[in-house]
């Protein structure tokens, strides 16, 4: 079996994070790749478990050098994919998920073109605005703003391999599992497959040339 990434995308209160993080707790054939970041560590942070904290220099860095599958900035910060981290998974033998923006999951798709994207959607704008902490949660501006910037990125879902309604999160997270597993078994995924239908396929051919001799006699 060849591992593979596995991408989640959704707006900003689709709940992708949660998802990943209830399929990292099940599955042992998915691992999580570190992501990069210039912000400061929060409490309880640790470099390396978390993220890597870097310098905006040391980040600025490693992008001239192509050490990130992809980056962006956010809220004037600095996030990013190092392909390293990425890879580390892939050779452990386990999927890799990763909870990036579309840009970020265009990226990946160019660099592993085997990588599996799934964007996540809320089941009712009503939903998508209380998961973003409603009216009075959060400031109008602020809300605004990203439900337009959830309408942008609905206009790409269709782009994706699948899409999953997150009406109710268990659901949810198996469904993404069983895309998983699905994906898994694809014959292209797995020379030790190809190379066991070969085999059978001959043995049938041998068992079907035997049947015909002794029928002959």
């Amino acid at each position: 079996m060849k591992p593979f990434p596995l991408v989640l995308s959704a707006p900003s209160g689709g709940g992708k994070t949660t998802i990943m993080q209830a399929l990292l707790a099940a599955r042992e054939d998915l691992g999580y790749s570190v992501s990069a970041t210039t912000r400061k560590a929060r409490p309880g942070e640790e470099n390396g478990k978390d993220y890597f904290f870097l310098t905006r220099e040391e980040f600025k860095r490693q992008v001239a050098a192509g050490e990130f599958v992809e980056w962006a900035e956010y809220g004037g910060e600095l996030y990013g994919t190092l392909k390293a981290e990425v890879q580390k998974v892939l050779d452990a033998g386990r999927h890799v998920v990763l909870d990036i923006e579309i840009r970020g999951a265009k990226a990946v798709r160019q660099l592993f073109p085997a990588a599996v994207l799934v964007f996540i959607v809320p089941p009712t704008a009503d939903d998508l605005m209380e998961r973003l902490g409603g009216v009075k949660g959060t400031r109008a501006g602020s809300l605004v703003r990203r439900l337009r910037h959830a309408v942008e990125e609905l206009s790409v879902a269709p782009s994706y391999d699948y899409v999953i309604v997150n009406a109710d999160r268990t659901e949810a997270v198996a469904d993404v599992a069983a895309i998983l597993d699905a994906e898994t078994r694809r014959p292209s995924r797995d020379p030790d497959l190809i190379l066991e239908l070969d085999e059978l396929g001959r043995d049938i051919a041998a068992l079907a040339d035997r049947l015909e001799r002794e029928k002959e006699k």
